[in-house]
């Protein structure tokens, strides 16, 4: 099975720059997405073979999940709606829920649960959220698991480790590379996940995700790989290959991917 997942930072741009091209070229079975910045009936987009689902932000404009898919799941759920569904007493505020930043699909096998991380912006204005959101997602991953295999994707707004961006001392207190965010992706790899790209490519340099769109920052290769593909411990040997496509543009994020057995 074929996975991908892509910040688009806009899927109305994206696609007036080629998304409908390397999405067939793509071929895979799902297609996830983050940031549309889309509300339902602002864009009329389908693919033959497959499935669309979303989830939108109530701010318009503004974040954004989607997902392609050619399998057919049982149930779609969004924000946190999966976890409630298994624990009706959950009880979550509704500003965690707002910003359409989780569409989570359920299979027989496996759960696919495509995310767009609240960023701690400029300043970190956002850092005490952006915990608070970790923590609720990282309880909301470990229920499903404790249900079925789960396979995460999306944009994470993170840097876990030095090897992730290319200037790690510079960017030690900025977003995206703060010791509490890196310490929140450790809290959720250290429950029971497992980062699928460092999994096969542990000493692998030089491979980003994303990059400023000031300084020629892309063209020098000064990025940051903050785009995952997780999966339950689990499903680990069942990883056939984690890639990310830097030659794909359209998006200050390039497309990453999975491919596994499941």
């Amino acid at each position: 099975m074929k996975l991908i997942s892509w910040n688009v930072n806009g899927l109305r741009a994206c696609v007036t720059k080629g998304f409908a091209d390397y999405f067939n070229s793509a071929d895979a079975d799902i297609f996830a997405i983050q940031e549309t910045k889309l509300q339902p009936g602002q864009i009329d987009l389908a693919f033959s073979g497959y499935d669309c689902y979303m989830n939108s932000a109530e701010k318009k404009g503004y974040s954004g999940t989607m997902v392609f898919t050619r399998l057919h799941p049982i149930a779609e759920f969004t924000n946190f709606d999966a976890w409630r569904a298994l624990c009706p007493e959950i009880d979550i505020p509704h500003g965690f829920e707002s910003e359409g930043r989780i569409l989570t699909l359920e299979f027989s096998d496996f759960y696919f649960i495509d995310v767009y991380v609240p960023n701690s912006q400029r300043e970190l204005t956002r850092l005490e959220y952006r915990m608070q959101w970790e923590d609720l997602f990282r309880r909301f991953l470990i229920a499903l698991n404790s249900h079925k295999p789960v396979i995460v994707c999306g944009d994470m707004n993170v840097a876990h480790k030095e090897i992730d961006l290319k200037n790690p001392k510079s960017n030690r207190k900025n977003a995206g590379f703060t010791d509490e965010e890196r310490g929140k992706m450790t809290e959720l790899l250290s429950a029971g996940f497992t980062d699928s790209f460092r999994h096969l490519y542990p000493d692998r340099a030089d491979a980003y995700s994303w990059w400023s769109y000031m300084g020629n920052a892309r063209e020098k290769n000064v990025g940051w790989r903050i785009d995952y593909f997780i999966t339950s411990e689990s499903l680990k040997n069942k990883i056939k290959d984690a890639f990310i496509s830097p030659e794909i543009f359209g998006s200050d994020h390039c497309p990453v991917g999975l491919e596994i057995d499941i």
